[in-house]
């Protein structure tokens, strides 16, 4: 999926898998707030997960971290959304909000570009969530993993409270 979403081909820069290769990798929460089943969000591209299957919290302050030690590949024009590949090779979705794409960037500030290699805990965006309450139509932040078929499974925690970078949100499964 993240091939159709930003033109890469899967092979490119793709770690290989070799006994060293998790057989599993923790995604842990993106932002401060309540953990969201993907079934929840109010639109179907996510609920019926056309593109990806995962996880969303309700956040509660206008920061977005890597749930993940990898690389970035690609941070939206209107840096709404941003494109994380895992050092295991899970690729991930963070859609901040839904409709926030027609805020065309406005609120909010990138703090990574394509290549940059991340850890968990890395600052991705800060955005203005007032402004996001006021122009979009969610909240919320879908985390997704658009590579889902190609890998051994994922487990999902959908409830409770979440700390960006600390609170497991999801356990991704390697076929290794």
């Amino acid at each position: 999926m993240l091939k159709k979403l930003f033109g890469l081909d899967k092979n490119e820069n793709q770690q290989s898998t070799t006994e060293e290769a998790p057989t599993e990798e923790t995604v842990f929460a993106v932002a401060n707030g309540t953990l969201v089943p993907l079934e929840e969000v109010p639109d179907p591209t996510f609920s019926q997960k056309m593109i990806g299957d995962g996880a969303a919290i309700d956040p509660t302050d206008g920061q977005v971290v890597s749930p993940v030690a990898g690389e970035v590949l690609q941070v939206f024009p209107t840096k709404h959304a941003i494109g994380i590949r895992t050092n295991g090779g899970a690729e991930l979705l963070i859609h901040i909000g839904l409709e926030t794409v027609n805020m065309d960037g406005e609120g909010f500030t990138a703090h990574v570009k394509a290549g940059d290699h991340v850890e968990v805990g890395t600052l991705l965006v800060e955005y203005d969530l007032e402004l996001v309450r006021e122009k979009a139509s969610s909240t919320l932040i879908p985390v997704v993993v658009t590579n889902h078929e190609d890998l051994g499974g994922i487990d999902v925690e959908t409830s409770g409270t979440s700390e960006a970078g600390n609170t497991a949100h999801l356990t991704v499964k390697y076929k290794r």
